[in-house]
């Protein structure tokens, strides 16, 4: 399968007064297209952190991360964000005063999206993702969880990324909706081939993954399929 993203000798380190606390020491490895990876760690261990840089949020301290062989701080972090990237998180972040169908609308209009019929791609996204016509233009305050996560990963898809990346995704959602989402990210990934890393401290999550990096000692150990007992 095509490699997507790739990271090289990635090293990174939080600033605390005048001493330094290493997150990621020297980690390797390449992503590709059209599986599902899922990191795995306990809180601290850095996990969100290769997160955020992989998404341009954070700058390492050393090596490189490379989409597509061009260093993503070379093409400018806020195009490839903009076009390459669409990020998911465990509260939603949600514009609470939209609709569902705004929030798609409003993602797709503020990055660009080439397509041009907005309102049109959106409300096929929604209904992809198991949204009805009714609860489209329901305000999302109104929505349930699992629905609202549904909305943030159609927000996603709507920019055209072709790296969706997801913290701790399934945080706030009960364990058959959680299931759900994780088979969402599946199909986006499996059938719609786009590149699908997302981060999380549960094993039973990661077990849905195609592929289970583990953050460890400073380092990513590539698990493969991990067996939940």
């Amino acid at each position: 399968m095509e490699k997507i993203l790739e990271i090289r000798d990635l090293t990174f380190s939080y600033k605390h007064s005048n001493a330094k606390e290493s997150v990621l020491d020297g980690v390797n490895f390449s992503f590709e297209m059209g599986k599902v990876y899922a990191v795995l760690g306990q809180s601290g261990s850095g996990k969100s952190t290769l997160l955020a840089l992989l998404g341009g949020m954070e700058k390492p301290v050393k090596g490189k991360i490379l989409y597509k062989g061009q260093d993503i701080w070379q093409i400018g972090v806020r195009k490839y964000r903009n076009r390459h990237i669409g990020m998911i998180f465990q509260e939603y972040n949600l514009l609470e005063y939209m609709d569902a169908l705004q929030n798609v609308v409003t993602a797709m209009e503020i990055t660009e999206n080439r397509s041009g019929k907005y309102e049109e791609t959106a409300e096929s996204l929604l209904q992809q993702m198991g949204i009805s016509d009714e609860t489209c233009v329901r305000n999302v305050r109104r929505l349930s969880g699992g629905e609202q996560q549904r909305v943030a990963i159609a927000r996603a898809l709507a920019k055209g990324a072709d790296i969706i990346l997801a913290d701790e995704p399934t945080g706030n959602l009960d364990d058959e909706t959680a299931d759900e989402i994780i088979e969402i990210f599946r199909k986006v990934a499996n059938e719609d081939g786009r590149c699908v890393i997302l981060v999380t401290h549960s094993k039973r999550i990661a077990g849905g993954a195609d592929v289970i990096l583990k953050v460890e000692n400073q380092n990513l150990l590539k698990k493969g399929i991990l067996t939940i007992e």
